[in-house]
Formats: C-alpha cells, sequence, structure tokens
C-alpha cells in the first residue's frame, strides 16, 4: 500500500520522555501531511502524564508495571481495530511483544543497523539507513515514509492555562534572567557533582541570575538538590517535587537558559525553545543530546569512547556507550565558559 495515503496510524512509542519529545515532532509533521488521519499511540503511564490531551491524537496508556496483564489489557483495547500503518519507533522487545497485540497492515520498523532485541521479527517494512542519525531524526525517517518532506522539528504540547500560572507562581515574573538546573538523570551514574552545580549557579547568581532546581520527587533527587543547595554561596529555589511533568515543562519554557545532564527535562527544554546546557560523559551526544543546542554540550564522551574502545565513535556502532564514573571529568569551568557564551549569543 502506498503510505502517503493512510487514513489510520498507530504510533508504539512507549518510553521515555526525552524519546517520546522527540516522537512528538515526528507526529506533529505527520498530522500536517495528514490532517485526517485517524492516530493512535500506545504510550506508557509515565509519559502519558506529559502528552495527555495532545491534539488530533488518541493515547492507549501501556503500564509496564502490570507485566503481563498490561499486553492482554492492550489487546482488548485494541479490539476491532486494524491500522494502515504501524509505526514501531522503539526496538526494545516489550515494545515488539506490544506491537504483536496490534493489527495492521503495515508495521515499520528501524533498518538493520538500528535493529536489536529481535526488533526484525515484528516488523515487515523498514527506514533507511542513515549514517549518525540522532534519535529524533530517526523518528523523523518514520514520517518520511508518510510523505512529510519537511522535517524541521516543530512541537504543540498540552499546555494549558493553569500549568502556566502554576510556573509563574514557582518561579516568579520580574524579569530577570532564569537559570533552571535539572540535575539529576535516570541513573545516578549520569549526574554531575552537586558542588559543581553549585559553582555554575554562583557564578549565574553574579550574573544577575535567579537560579531554582528541579526534578521529580525521587529521593535522589531530593537528596541531590539538598546537596546543591547547601553548597551554594546563594539562594536558591528548590522546586523538586513540586510540580507536574506539564507544569515542569512550562516552568522550563520560562527559563532563560536549562542546565541538565542526560536526562527528560533536557528534551522538554528544548520543545519550549529554551537554549540547553547539556552535559554529557555516557552518551554519545550527536545522538541523544538537546536537539536544537547541540552546540552547547559539554561532554567528555568523545575521550572516554577512545580510551574504553581505542577507536573514536566514528568507528564503532553507532551509539555505543562509555562506561563508568566520568561525570567527574566535566570541569566547573568548562561549564561556566559554555554558560557564559550561551549568555553571550543569546544577549540575555
Amino acid at each position: 500500500m502506498q503510505l502517503n495515503s493512510v487514513q489510520s496510524i498507530c504510533i508504539l512509542r512507549l518510553s521515555a520522555i526525552g524519546d517520546v519529545c522527540h516522537a512528538v515532532a515526528a507526529v506533529q509533521a505527520i498530522q500536517r501531511v495528514h490532517p485526517n488521519a485517524k492516530i493512535t499511540w500506545v504510550i506508557g503511564k509515565v509519559e502519558a502524564m506529559l502528552l495527555g490531551g495532545l491534539p488530533g491524537v488518541d493515547f492507549v496508556i501501556f503500564d509496564k508495571k502490570q507485566g503481563k496483564q498490561a499486553f492482554k489489557t492492550l489487546r482488548a483495547q485494541l479490539k476491532g481495530q486494524k491500522f494502515d500503518v504501524l509505526l514501531n519507533m522503539q526496538v526494545a522487545f516489550r515494545a515488539g511483544l506490544a506491537s504483536r497485540c496490534i493489527k495492521a497492515k503495515v508495521k515499520l520498523g528501524f533498518d538493520k543497523a538500528r535493529s536489536k532485541e529481535l526488533h526484525s521479527l515484528f516488523i515487515n517494512k523498514r527506514i533507511e539507513p542513515k549514517s549518525e542519525p540522532h534519535v529524533l531524526e530517526g523518528f523523523m525517517q518514520f514520517a518520511q515514509q508518510l510523505g512529510v518532506t519537511d522535517f524541521t522539528p516543530h512541537w504543540q504540547l498540552p499546555l494549558s492555562d493553569s500549568d502556566h500560572q502554576k510556573a509563574v507562581e514557582l518561579v516568579g515574573d520580574e524579569g530577570e534572567p532564569l537559570l533552571i538546573i535539572s540535575p539529576a538523570a535516570s541513573k545516578a551514574v549520569r549526574n554531575w557533582l552537586p558542588e559543581r552545580y553549585a559553582q555554575v549557579a554562583d557564578h549565574a547568581i553574579k550574573q544577575g541570575f535567579k537560579v531554582a532546581i528541579t526534578g521529580g520527587p525521587t529521593e535522589m533527587e531530593k537528596a541531590l538538590a539538598e546537596q546543591i543547595s547547601e553548597h551554594c554561596q546563594a539562594e536558591v529555589l528548590n522546586l523538586v517535587g513540586k510540580t507536574s511533568l506539564k507544569e515542569l515543562t512550562c516552568v522550563l519554557g520560562l527559563a532563560t537558559v536549562v542546565l541538565a545532564p542526560d536526562t527528560g527535562p533536557a528534551h522538554m527544554a528544548v520543545t519550549q525553545g529554551t537554549p540547553v546546557i547539556g552535559l554529557y560523559a555516557h552518551s554519545n551526544p550527536k545522538r541523544t543530546g538537546p536537539y536544537l543546542y547541540q552546540d552547547y554540550v559539554v561532554e567528555v564522551y568523545n575521550q572516554a569512547v577512545i580510551e574504553q574502545h581505542g577507536k573514536p565513535a566514528t568507528q564503532l556502532p553507532w551509539g555505543v556507550r562509555a562506561k563508568g564514573e566520568l561525570m567527574d571529568r566535566i570541569s566547573t569551568d568548562a561549564v561556566i565558559a559554555m554558560f557564559d557564551k550561551v549568555v553571550r549569543e543569546h544577549r540575555l
């Protein structure tokens, strides 16, 4: 069948926050080309908290914590539906099993180089191979198969007036520049040192910035925020655990600049057009860095890969990770220099 004439589309991308932010850009590019197509998105429970209410998209929540029951629930929710095309945007084996619960004439997946965890068994058509693609660019290749030719990412997230109002209440609206530090990644090994975050915060405050720390309600995030605050010479706002994902997105939208490691809020900030200074040691920033602001990444990844593999990343399988305790290699001076560069280039 011709994919540029589809009427019903199923998106399969369960996680994670950063990846679904990338996927939104592709989905909304598809909507511009196929405004009348019915779009259903099978998505994770947490990720749906951010994207719920996205215009023109019906969400089916897949709660992985339910184990085998999650697949039975998914099959029941989609009973009687058959899509023109399934865009299987996730290579994880769990997503592959989920795809078996979805009836579609075409099941489009990744090329062989990007396939793993038996992904190839669950698809019948592939996107084209691409040299060193960013995750967002990979998702746009799915959109390309459906006739999309403009791959410039645009985001319209479902953020309400109350979400915006809560953000303003939390950070104020006095007009001074705002640095948001979103310090916690999903794995502690990818977190930068709290005393170094504090040194950057103090530098920003001396430049006239207000500084706020954001994050979720986990004990790790709360502890990290407290450690940063204790090391700061000046007062900073601690907003950890005080926002929903949508409210956090609005806070990030109010920021002048965001400082974060490889974590979801970095990509949430990109959707709001806020410059992001990304701190990268374990994953390739060319693949997973803040898409519009990759020039602002401070990274030690490439050197770590050479040390661990004896070759540069360009000569290794795309997406190879560096291992170990690496974040302490990112110096405070390098991050402050990048902060000053962002301030200078954006005339903040």
